[in-house]
């Protein structure tokens, strides 16, 4: 009660407390100042006025930086989704996840995750992030879900720790398990089997090629050279290669077969022979392998194919042989040396942001295309990529085009919302208010209400204030009214409705 009286009688006087310090070199006891640097600011109903000196040397000792500016104190446009009813739009998430199938609810947890953002609490983002990764179905969703699981954790900025390491005790961030096609969403909480070596001795598998090539009953010639096969084996390889060796064709009765212009070498073919003896790639080198991958993709050698695209994948270690294996596998449809590669590529961002190369894969139409013909172009990859790019900068070109592929992947309304939006506020950030608008806009018509605000900024950027007003002013008499509306409408008033 004492302190509340003290501060009652503190106001009855006449006087605002001088803004300056007093001079240390005088005291003043009348209550009036007699030098400039005194200066006090009275109330209407004093009759002294102010000192001119306000407005000269103490105005710039008072703020040494100068009066704050209008664009400095407006509130950024958040390029996250912002439902007006956040609860209810949960909620209804939640039943949708209980209720539909097993491959519609990672992308439910991933909507979950850009509704969530605008919070920003890391640990339920990255609760959302663990349960679409728990049912990812498809190796491509594993690889992209880890690697984002691991940048969330922030491990790039931990000295020693390589981007391929299995820093985790469980499967969840494994590199290794994310390439494995089986689906069981328990299976994230099983042991991770990294540290686990199965040694294989490849001594008896050659000693047994030997003792088999006395059974060769048909040769492929190659150039000059002549490679013994066994007729039944190499049939037994694909249906293509069964019709040439017993079908109706003249190679079904010739003891030698001319190869040389199918593009197979000498060596390629040696591995073909020894491949449909032992069924193992591990024991070439990896051009051969490659050989052996293009070989089985032109005579469709189905399990060929498969065990060098998962053996190849297994080499991937670095940025360099993800560059390099990547192009082939794009050509050849190697789907899983594809996202061996991109998990190296994704794994060392923000760092590989950096990498023209890396860039280029990502970033151009073209390559969208590429990926996507290998099954490896989706929302999820996208909208990774554009979050790293957009923490790194915001404004940079590459942001842009990421953002325009992510804009080229959506296949539903929230998706195509979220795109929409972030590239609003990318361009809006790049001062480019026309396109701006124009994305707003578009995100609006998906039912994105949030992005009103974006579409009233952007009006208000290019001098149509009155226009952002009558905007603001309908968004708030249509819809439920929230806090972000009447903040957005306050920045257009005038005079002194001014609020902010």
């Amino acid at each position: 009660m004492l302190g509340l009286k003290k501060l009652i009688e503190r106001f009855k006087g006449t006087q605002v407390h001088a803004l300056n310090p007093p001079d240390s070199n005088g005291v003043n006891t009348t209550g009036s100042s007699s030098t400039p640097g005194n200066c006090r600011v009275k109330f209407k109903g004093s009759k002294q006025k102010s000192s001119k000196a306000c407005s000269g040397s103490g105005a710039e000792t008072l703020i040494p930086f100068g009066f704050p500016r209008t664009d400095h104190l407006e509130p950024s446009i958040e390029p996250h989704l912002k439902p007006i009813q956040l609860i209810e739009t949960l909620a209804d998430l939640f039943r949708q996840s209980e209720a539909c199938l097993e491959s519609e609810k990672s992308l439910i947890y991933i909507e979950q995750y850009s509704i969530l953002s605008s919070l920003g609490d890391p640990k339920l983002l990255r609760r959302c992030l663990r349960a679409a990764r728990q049912h990812a179905l498809d190796v491509h969703s594993k690889v992209v879900l880890s690697a984002w699981l691991r940048y969330e954790r922030r491990e790039d900025e931990l000295e020693g720790v390589s981007p391929m390491d299995c820093s985790s005790r469980f499967i969840l961030e494994c590199p290794k398990a994310t390439l494995v096609s089986r689906y069981d969403p328990n299976s994230i909480y099983d042991n991770c089997k990294c540290y686990q070596e199965c040694a294989k001795s490849t001594d008896s598998h050659i000693s047994k090629v030997k003792t088999l090539e006395e059974d060769s009953d048909v040769s492929f010639c190659v150039g000059n050279e002549e490679i013994d096969c066994i007729r039944f084996k190499i049939a037994a390889l694909s249906r293509p290669l069964k019709a040439m060796l017993y079908g109706s064709f003249k190679e079904s009765k010739s003891r030698k077969i001319d190869f040389s212009h199918t593009g197979t070498s000498v060596e390629g073919m040696r591995a073909v022979d020894l491949y449909s003896r032992t069924r193992r790639v591990d024991l070439f080198p990896p051009e051969v392998v490659l050989e052996l991958l293009s070989f089985a993709n032109r005579l469709c050698c189905e399990e060929m194919k498969y065990d060098c695209d998962i053996h190849l994948a297994s080499l991937v270690s670095c940025i360099e042989d993800a560059l390099i294996l990547i192009e082939f596998g794009l050509e050849e449809r190697a789907n899983f040396l594809v996202a061996s590669c991109l998990q190296v590529l994704l794994r060392q961002l923000p760092s590989s942001l950096y990498n023209p190369k890396v860039m280029k894969m990502f970033c151009s139409f073209e390559a969208k295309e590429r990926l996507a013909s290998a099954g490896h172009a989706s929302f999820i990859l996208y909208y990774f990529l554009s979050q790293v790019s957009m923490e790194v900068n915001t404004v940079s070109n590459v942001t842009v085009m990421l953002l325009e592929r992510l804009r080229e992947c959506t296949a539903q309304k929230w998706q195509k919302a979220l795109a929409l939006h972030q590239l609003g506020c990318v361009l809006l950030e790049r001062q480019e208010y026309a396109s701006a608008q124009c994305c707003f806009e578009a995100a609006a018509e998906a039912s994105h209400v949030y992005s009103l605000a974006g579409n009233a900024r952007c009006r208000f950027k290019q001098g149509q204030r009155y226009s952002a007003y009558k905007l603001m002013s309908s968004v708030i008499s249509e819809y439920k009214a929230v806090g972000w509306m009447y903040q957005e409408r306050s920045l257009y008033n005038v005079g002194k409705g001014l609020m902010i």
